[in-house]
């Protein structure tokens, strides 16, 4: 379910640089628009410096959706994961994606660059950008992600 021309913005931090580059070669023959938020090499950098502009994008509605890369794929989900509307999913496998997908409606795709070889990599990537969001059953869950308390006030600390 390729969207041509759609632009999908990718960001790492030095661990996941390498991959990175390579995927967005990837994606790029895919016939997607890639804007690399960076880093743009393997100097050591902080994660969150390029998780929050990408998760931004992705929040405001200026993207669909993005792709992080960082070690583990732990940090960058910490700060994706913060932005309203963002669903982030740490993805080490297809089927983890295919799931991520599917059932969450996962907005952002995180890979843990130093636990996936690069045709892993590229195989969750195209997996995760293929895989519709099943509506249904989930729609319902994924709305509740919004809520912040037992309420259902979207206000923090609201209600009693």
């Amino acid at each position: 379910m390729a969207h041509p021309g759609e632009r999908i913005p990718i960001a790492s931090d030095h661990a996941g640089f390498e991959l990175k580059e390579r995927l967005r070669t990837v994606l790029s023959e895919m016939g997607y628009s890639v804007d690399d938020i960076g880093t743009h090499s393997t100097a050591s950098t902080d994660y969150p410096d390029y998780a929050h502009p990408l998760s931004q994008q992705v929040s405001d509605g200026a993207v669909q959706r993005g792709v992080l890369l960082c070690g583990t794929g732990l940090g960058m989900s910490y700060v994706a994961n913060r932005y309203p509307g963002v669903r982030a999913a740490v993805s080490w496998s297809p089927e983890i994606a295919a799931l991520a997908r599917k059932h969450n409606d996962a907005n952002v795709l995180v890979l843990p660059a130093r636990f996936v070889s690069d045709e892993d990599a590229i195989a969750i990537l195209r997996t995760w950008l293929e895989t519709p969001f099943e509506g249904g059953r989930h729609q319902g869950r994924v709305a509740k992600i919004e809520q912040t308390n037992e309420h259902g006030d979207d206000t923090p600390g609201s209600g009693a």
